[in-house]
């Protein structure tokens, strides 16, 4: 048997290779009062991806991944799906409640705070299926810059300040530069 005859196609092939692919749903992130449309859940500081962010709406779960580090630029931690598997001297600890649905009036929250300083380096909520809001945060960069998200504003360093942006992320990343 001839092997090509075994394929024939019907379609051109444009067609064809999209007919069976799922578009993930996009992603709002809301950091601060700055919201950033149709994301892919990442948020890059500095060009690198510094937190990821994943809803799992048939468990009404969030989920999120960040590397912390210091004012140096060290890491200290690494948060991976809501679990630290880094965590120097056990200085970070995580608050996700279990069991909890979007029908909840609360929704899905996860809230990370530094036991050394008394400061909740990241307090995130799941609005809905689709929209992540981080409310609060202080925190550093891989370069040692240190972030402060309020619910007002979003601030890099001594010199960038982000408040009330509409950012069309077209399925890319959070750009926080």
């Amino acid at each position: 048997m001839d092997d090509s005859a075994a394929f024939r196609r019907t379609e051109p092939f444009g067609h064809a290779a999209t007919a069976g692919v799922i578009s993930k749903p996009r992603l709002e992130l809301r950091i601060g009062s700055n919201i950033f449309r149709s994301t892919n859940g990442v948020v890059k500081i500095h060009g690198k991806e510094h937190l990821v962010f994943e809803v799992k709406p048939e468990q009404g779960s969030l989920l999120a991944t960040l590397d912390l580090y210091n004012e140096r630029g060290v890491r200290m931690a690494h948060l991976r799906r809501n679990v630290l598997t880094l965590n120097d001297s056990g200085r970070f600890t995580v608050d996700v409640p279990l069991g909890q649905h979007l029908s909840s009036v609360v929704g899905s929250f996860i809230l990370v705070t530094d036991l050394q300083s008394g400061h909740i380096v990241l307090e995130a909520r799941m609005a809905s299926n689709h929209r992540v809001d981080l409310t609060r945060g202080k925190l550093y960069s891989h370069k040692g810059m240190p972030i402060e998200i309020t619910p007002h504003y979003c601030r890099i360093g001594s010199g960038t300040a982000l408040f009330g942006n509409i950012v069309e992320a077209r399925g890319g990343p959070a750009i926080l530069d």
